[in-house]
């Protein structure tokens, strides 16, 4: 991935994972773009990193992605780089009353979101990469959070295929795989115990610039090339 010169969307680029993302990629002299549902969270992003350019759009919502990549595409035009990064983590059971409804939300935001930005974005901008940030629960399911792992797993395997799709094209297709991080996902001190997401970023970056096209960090490399033998010691360990 070239990693400096671009025009960078990143979607939930207000906190977590996006926003060190985002600092990251403005470190290295490109132009980034954040979007999330939160404004206020969004203005506390650009507080922290002035250069960052913010736009408010609930990406769960097939309406707010077309007017988002439409404003894109008249106001930034050059957007050339689509990170696929927002996402929502509940932790939750069949047997909770609302866990459809639940359900749904994680696959609104998780799935549909970095489908249909990539289709609109593949087709109104001229991209030259797209980064998917999936999870090392892709390859092995965390029982807790059973519908967020299914999502991740459905975003693993679909990286897999654009990135073939997308070739002809010349649009790189890049997956990021982290493992659990020290941020606010599934709710706020959930994951206190976890790895500050600074190392992660720093980690990929590095393989970025070696030329990789999937980045991992920590166990999630050896999780991403397991095979049975690894993955079922590993699910009986998870849970």
């Amino acid at each position: 991935m070239q990693l400096s010169g671009n025009k960078i969307l990143i979607t939930g680029g207000a906190t977590g994972i996006g926003l060190a993302l985002a600092e990251r990629f403005l470190r290295q002299e490109n132009q980034v773009i954040a979007c999330g549902r939160r404004a206020d969270a969004l203005a506390a992003a650009r507080e922290k990193l002035p250069a960052l350019v913010t736009r408010v759009s609930d990406v769960s919502s097939a309406e707010a992605r077309r007017e988002l990549v439409s404003w894109l595409a008249s106001e930034h035009p050059d957007t050339n780089v689509l990170v696929n990064n927002a996402g929502i983590q509940n932790w939750t059971t069949p047997a909770d009353d609302d866990f459809f409804a639940r359900a749904r939300q994680e696959i609104a935001i998780n799935v549909e979101a970095p489908l249909h930005l990539s289709e609109l974005c593949l087709k109104q901008l001229p991209l030259r990469t797209i980064v998917n940030v999936t999870s090392g629960l892709a390859f092995v399911p965390f029982v807790k959070v059973p519908v967020y792992s299914a999502t991740k797993a459905f975003l693993h395997s679909f990286t897999l295929a654009l990135r073939e799709l997308a070739r002809a094209a010349n649009v790189e297709v890049v997956e990021l795989i982290p493992p659990a991080l020290n941020t606010d996902l599934g709710g706020k001190g959930l994951h206190d115990h976890a790895p500050p997401v600074s190392g992660f970023v720093e980690a990929v970056f590095e393989q970025l610039a070696a030329g990789k096209v999937t980045a991992t960090y920590a166990h999630t490399e050896g999780l991403s090339r397991a095979g049975e033998d690894v993955l079922g010691p590993a699910f009986a360990r998870l849970n």
